[in-house]
């Protein structure tokens, strides 16, 4: 045989070698690459994404489109080959598998959770909507979760109203901790409550609970945690508290298959705009991102640049920012789209009506720095 013939034939062999060890040999990492986008105006599945009935509602136009992520699942091995040209290609980007699923979560434990996360959000984004509006909502703090096998379980229920705890009134979920934790474990601790059942018939009648009474915990010792050692000091009872809100009228928001609590700004915005009168967004096509709390913060999220270019390859003209991922996404920006930094809610209807008006020199901008 040739040499050069003997030379091409070996060189093929490596090369199919090569190829068959880079899709068989598997490597720990993920894919992220950019999801549908959806207007919060406007229908998903043939149903409105917000549904609103018993207060004035007003027409709307144009978009706010909230923006999403697609990730490969938690039991999905990738391959070196996939691993490169997702490195490669500019429409995704590969992190690692534990980016996405720390601490060995399953695929089910990251869907539960990001459900969780969602519904939170949406919570989230009625009151800072109905609050922006100076439109009252009742709030009062919960039991959100007993732990199992703690000294809360078979006392304490989920959705236990918490008047307070040792006679102090308590206005914030955190005052639980702090108040539980100013005792040593093994004392006891008394609680202000009011049964879930009996909260949730009076919210039904519109009425404010009624029927508080008082029950004794005894505190025991946190679990050891190797990030504080001094955690197994600390007194608890074996409670999350969480908040609940009673809203004046309903609000419904619909959206299937969707997780996590990165479209809480934009279902604010969607919120304000169908209680308003006129167009929030002069017909525009504006997308964006962001979480939010009761008060109005917008937090950052995460898979910002896929975010990016999802909203762009829907249309989106501006995307919305918020100000911890502006550094980020002002790095890779895709072309025809404006970035808007947000921090507040109110920072973003104060955005969007400056876009109404055509000032978009005084936008609030996002940089590199």
């Amino acid at each position: 045989m040739p040499r050069r013939t003997a030379t091409m034939l070996a060189s093929t062999l490596i090369l199919i070698a090569l190829l068959c060890a880079g899709v068989l040999i598997r490597v720990p990492y993920s894919e992220m690459s950019p999801g549908p986008t959806v207007n919060t105006l406007g229908d998903a599945r043939g149903e409105p994404v917000l549904h609103i009935s018993g207060h004035k509602t007003y027409p709307t136009s144009g978009n706010l489109n909230m923006t999403t992520v697609r990730v490969t699942g938690a039991d999905y091995d990738m391959n070196i080959v996939e691993a490169v040209y997702g490195w490669l290609a500019h429409d995704s980007v590969v992190v690692p598998h534990d980016t996405l699923y720390p601490d060995g979560k399953t695929e089910e434990e990251s869907t539960q959770e990001n459900a969780e996360e969602f519904s939170q959000s949406q919570e989230s984004a009625k009151v800072a909507a109905l609050e922006e509006l100076k439109i009252p909502v009742t709030s009062r703090v919960v039991v959100s979760t007993v732990v199992k096998d703690s000294a809360a379980e078979g006392v304490l229920h989920a959705g236990d109203v918490i008047k307070a705890v040792d006679g102090t009134a308590v206005e914030q979920p955190e005052d639980v901790a702090k108040l539980v934790t100013k005792h040593e474990p093994g004392e006891d601790v008394v609680f202000t409550i009011i049964p879930a059942k009996a909260a949730a018939a009076a919210e039904k009648a519109g009425k404010e609970p009624q029927g508080a009474h008082d029950v004794t915990l005894t505190t025991r010792k946190a679990p050891e945690d190797p990030a504080d050692p001094s955690a197994e000091d600390r007194a608890i009872v074996g409670i999350q508290a969480g908040t609940d809100h009673t809203f004046p009228f309903e609000i419904d928001i619909k959206l299937a298959d969707v997780g996590g609590p990165s479209a809480g700004l934009m279902f604010s915005l969607g919120i304000i705009d169908k209680l308003t009168p006129g167009k929030l967004t002069g017909g525009k096509f504006i997308a964006g991102t962001g979480t939010i709390d009761d008060d109005g913060k917008v937090g950052p999220i995460g898979g910002i640049n896929m975010k990016l270019v999802g909203a762009r390859d829907a249309g989106a003209r501006y995307f919305l920012t918020p100000d911890d991922n502006c550094s980020a996404a002002a790095s890779d920006t895709p072309s025809g789209l404006t970035l808007v930094r947000v921090k507040t809610l109110d920072d973003a209807t104060k955005s969007l009506e400056k876009i109404r008006a055509g000032d978009t020199a005084g936008l609030p901008s996002c940089s590199t720095g």
